[in-house]
């Protein structure tokens, strides 16, 4: 039996992943910076380059460019959050959260990130952050044999999100 004290404990939320992207455009010198900057973020992670799939002539873009690169992060998640929230004062908006409970920002300028100084190479370039939140039980949607739905009940909501940030974090959501 259940207590009303203990929470079950398959609803509690946990921190997936959290990606990091650099949008470069069609900039060489950009992308190598990005390429730079990811790798100081990451902790050694190689960040790899995004290449453009579609053809979209207004943009001058065609498949097979290199456009941005981006890392994704699995260990060591929530100390690398409280960084990157420093740096957004820890201030979220609503918007930045989705309906399936997942948070995203822009840092506008890497030396506001925690622990990392100003450097003459890369000047100043921002990036993007896209944190993935999960339950535990969210992997049989992505298993081999048997892939089954989340269920509604189990699935994040976007105030579940925004509560979990909040308590754990200590961010304030306008």
């Amino acid at each position: 039996m259940i207590t009303p004290n203990k929470q079950n404990p398959m609803k509690e939320i946990t921190i997936s992943k959290i990606t990091l992207n650099v949008g470069a455009g069609k900039n060489e010198e950009l992308l190598k910076k990005g390429l730079k900057l990811l790798k100081k973020l990451s902790d050694e992670i190689n960040p790899i380059e995004t290449i453009t799939n579609k053809r979209i002539p207004t943009w001058n873009l065609r498949p097979g460019l290199k456009i941005g690169c981006k890392v994704t992060i699995r260990r060591n998640t929530e100390q690398l959050l409280k960084k990157l929230l420093v740096a957004k004062e820890r201030v979220l908006a609503v918007k930045n959260f989705d309906n399936n409970g997942n948070l995203s920002f822009g840092i506008p300028e890497y030396i506001d990130v925690e622990g990392l100084e100003y450097d003459p190479e890369l000047k100043i370039i921002g990036f993007e952050v896209a944190v993935t939140l999960e339950r535990p039980g969210f992997s049989i949607k992505n298993r081999r044999i048997r892939p089954a739905k989340i269920g509604k009940s189990h699935k994040i909501t976007k105030d579940e999100a925004i509560n979990f940030v909040t308590n754990k974090f200590g961010v304030q959501v306008q």
